[in-house]
């Protein structure tokens, strides 16, 4: 039995329920609608959050459907601000997704509302419902479930969910203007000129490390440097160079952290990944590729070879 749909909103403060009101919503694979609530939410229990976005519509990456765009088939699931997935139990997946939230799963408060008390005991009993693999090689977890989770958007409905969008708080209508302006410019531009990071390579790409960890600086290389490195679809070794990423060339930033595994999306599979780190506020630029960009604000996957490294600041 679930919870009546609260209609959140951007910027509405919430608690994550309590393990046992949460545990009524979940099904024997401890997931609601096919989204899985993972055992790294369960600390959030008890905590207050902004909600972010009200999720309309999210991209997909996995299998033969790259880079399609699909939606949750009842429109109940938010994201909160900057609560991303730590991968501690899926043996430390490094993907680190933005956490999807049905409505169910929270309560909107009030600031000065008394916080909630959650008990170990519920929290155990939470975490003993929830499954982290589907077999010795298959992980289980949003990313995992995101395509049985989630029905295919046509470009027309796409358009449709630029003004939900408007309409949930999302964006405003000059910032979803300039978006929708902003992929139909590179849109145009690939058609006519090919990829903007387009490289001259037709074999492998080159590869380099830096043995790179968290809280390292960084400069991004200028592009003509960066082209070097691709092949003439603008990837690196399967690694695509965004062009929203051009904006950091030249620029000083500092290592979130190293990405050397990641779940691939519907298939649980652990990829293994190498020389790849994340910069920390890197995130991709949706606008760039998607109509109407995405809810998903994945982090952008930095190829050591388009960086240098710099004295600590």
């Amino acid at each position: 039995m679930t919870s009546p749909i609260t209609r959140l909103r951007p910027g509405d403060l919430v608690e994550v329920k309590a393990p046992d009101e949460i545990l009524q919503t979940l099904d024997v694979d401890g997931a609601l609608d096919h989204l899985p609530f993972m055992p790294e939410m369960v600390e959030l229990c008890g905590k207050r959050f902004p909600v972010s976005r009200r999720v309309m519509k999210t991209c997909y990456t996995g299998l033969n459907l790259y880079d399609t765009m699909r939606r949750f088939r009842s429109d109940d699931v938010v994201t909160l601000d900057g609560v991303r997935c730590s991968g501690a139990a899926h043996d430390g997946c490094q993907k680190a997704c933005l956490i999807f939230w049905r409505e169910a799963w929270l309560r909107k408060v009030e600031p000065a509302a008394v916080q909630s008390k959650v008990a170990p005991d519920g929290r155990e009993r939470l975490r003993a419902r929830l499954k982290t693999s589907t077999g010795p090689q298959t992980y289980f977890c949003q990313a995992s479930e995101l395509l049985k989770a989630t029905i295919d958007v046509s470009r027309r409905e796409q358009l449709r969910t630029c003004v939900g969008e408007v309409r949930a708080g999302n964006r405003t209508i000059l910032g979803m203007a300039h978006g929708i302006a902003t992929w139909l410019y590179w849109k145009i531009r690939r058609r006519l000129l090919g990829e903007y990071a387009r490289g001259r390579s037709t074999t492998s790409t080159p590869v380099a490390g830096l043995n790179l960890k968290a809280g390292d600086w960084v400069e991004v290389k200028p592009m003509a440097s960066i082209r070097e490195t691709l092949n003439e679809a603008g990837y690196n070794r399967g690694l695509y160079f965004t062009p929203d990423m051009r904006q950091l060339c030249g620029g000083q930033h500092r290592v979130a952290g190293r990405i050397d595994k990641i779940i691939v999306d519907g298939t649980g599979e652990m990829r293994q990944l190498r020389n790849t780190v994340r910069l920390e506020g890197s995130v991709c630029g949706c606008d760039d590729l998607k109509l109407g960009g995405c809810s998903r604000c994945e982090v952008s996957y930095w190829r050591e070879i388009w960086l240098r490294r710099v004295a600590s600041r």
